[in-house]
Protein backbone atom coordinates (compact mmCIF):
# COMPACT_ATOMS: atom_id res chain seq x y z
CA UNK A 1 0.00 0.00 0.00
CA UNK A 2 2.54 2.07 0.78
CA UNK A 3 4.52 1.82 -2.63
CA UNK A 4 1.17 3.01 -4.06
CA UNK A 5 1.10 6.28 -1.94
CA UNK A 6 4.81 7.27 -3.11
CA UNK A 7 4.32 6.08 -7.08
CA UNK A 8 4.49 9.13 -9.29
CA UNK A 9 6.65 11.44 -6.76
CA UNK A 10 9.86 12.77 -6.60
CA UNK A 11 11.70 11.60 -3.64
CA UNK A 12 14.04 13.84 -2.21
CA UNK A 13 13.01 16.50 -4.17
CA UNK A 14 9.75 17.72 -2.19
CA UNK A 15 10.01 17.60 1.48
CA UNK A 16 6.50 16.46 3.17
CA UNK A 17 7.06 17.78 6.70
CA UNK A 18 5.10 20.97 6.95
CA UNK A 19 6.04 24.32 9.02
CA UNK A 20 4.26 23.87 12.17
CA UNK A 21 5.77 23.88 15.59
CA UNK A 22 8.57 24.56 14.62
CA UNK A 23 10.84 27.33 14.59
CA UNK A 24 12.57 29.53 11.64
CA UNK A 25 16.50 30.89 12.87
CA UNK A 26 16.35 35.14 13.29
CA UNK A 27 17.20 36.53 9.79
CA UNK A 28 17.18 40.37 8.65
CA UNK A 29 16.49 42.26 5.59
CA UNK A 30 19.45 44.21 3.86
CA UNK A 31 18.37 46.68 1.43
CA UNK A 32 20.51 47.24 -1.88
CA UNK A 33 20.84 50.05 -4.57
CA UNK A 34 22.88 49.88 -7.49
CA UNK A 35 23.73 52.53 -10.21
CA UNK A 36 21.23 52.30 -11.94
CA UNK A 37 18.45 52.74 -9.59
CA UNK A 38 17.47 49.56 -8.95
CA UNK A 39 16.87 48.88 -5.43
CA UNK A 40 16.17 45.36 -3.85
CA UNK A 41 15.81 43.36 -0.48
CA UNK A 42 18.44 40.49 0.75
CA UNK A 43 17.38 38.71 3.76
CA UNK A 44 20.35 36.99 5.81
CA UNK A 45 20.56 35.33 9.15
CA UNK A 46 20.59 37.44 11.64
CA UNK A 47 24.39 36.41 12.77
CA UNK A 48 25.41 36.53 9.37
CA UNK A 49 28.29 39.54 8.47
CA UNK A 50 26.09 41.58 6.39
CA UNK A 51 28.28 42.40 2.98
CA UNK A 52 28.73 46.31 1.56
CA UNK A 53 28.34 44.90 -1.66
CA UNK A 54 25.66 42.41 -3.67
CA UNK A 55 25.63 41.84 -7.29
CA UNK A 56 22.24 43.56 -8.41
CA UNK A 57 19.31 41.24 -9.11
CA UNK A 58 18.22 42.83 -12.56
CA UNK A 59 20.93 43.90 -14.19
CA UNK A 60 24.56 42.42 -12.68
CA UNK A 61 26.20 45.89 -11.48
CA UNK A 62 27.54 46.19 -8.07
CA UNK A 63 24.64 47.67 -5.94
CA UNK A 64 25.67 49.50 -2.60
CA UNK A 65 23.90 49.02 1.03
CA UNK A 66 21.09 51.35 1.20
CA UNK A 67 22.49 52.88 4.63
CA UNK A 68 26.76 51.81 4.02
CA UNK A 69 29.42 53.98 2.18
CA UNK A 70 31.58 52.76 -0.43
CA UNK A 71 34.03 50.57 0.47
CA UNK A 72 37.36 51.44 0.71
CA UNK A 73 39.44 49.86 -2.44
CA UNK A 74 42.83 48.27 -1.51
CA UNK A 75 46.41 48.95 -1.91
CA UNK A 76 47.38 45.96 -4.39
CA UNK A 77 50.74 45.09 -5.69
CA UNK A 78 51.85 46.07 -9.34
CA UNK A 79 52.13 43.19 -11.26
CA UNK A 80 56.01 41.86 -11.73
CA UNK A 81 56.66 41.76 -15.15
CA UNK A 82 60.00 39.00 -16.62
CA UNK A 83 61.66 41.81 -16.55
CA UNK A 84 61.28 42.53 -12.82
CA UNK A 85 62.26 38.93 -12.04
CA UNK A 86 64.79 39.08 -14.20
CA UNK A 87 66.35 42.12 -12.69
CA UNK A 88 66.39 40.40 -9.29
CA UNK A 89 68.61 37.37 -10.32
CA UNK A 90 70.90 39.73 -12.59
CA UNK A 91 72.65 42.78 -12.99
CA UNK A 92 72.84 44.84 -16.60
CA UNK A 93 76.33 43.92 -17.16
CA UNK A 94 75.37 40.14 -16.50
CA UNK A 95 72.83 40.05 -19.38
CA UNK A 96 75.10 42.32 -21.62
CA UNK A 97 77.51 39.47 -20.79
CA UNK A 98 75.27 36.65 -21.77
CA UNK A 99 73.80 38.64 -24.76
CA UNK A 100 77.00 38.82 -26.62
CA UNK A 101 77.81 34.99 -25.79
CA UNK A 102 74.96 33.82 -27.36
CA UNK A 103 75.35 36.37 -30.08
CA UNK A 104 78.74 34.81 -30.58
CA UNK A 105 77.12 31.37 -30.51
CA UNK A 106 74.69 32.34 -33.07
CA UNK A 107 77.27 34.13 -35.68
CA UNK A 108 79.40 30.91 -35.46
CA UNK A 109 76.65 28.84 -36.55
CA UNK A 110 75.82 30.80 -39.33
CA UNK A 111 79.84 31.05 -40.69
CA UNK A 112 79.67 27.17 -40.79
CA UNK A 113 76.55 27.04 -42.92
CA UNK A 114 77.16 29.55 -44.85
Amino acid sequence: MAERALRGTRLGATSYENDRNTDLAPRQEVDYTCTKGHRFTVTLAAEAEVPMTWECRNCGATALRVDGELPQAKKGKPPRTHWDMLMERRTVEDLEEVLAERLEILRAGRRKTA
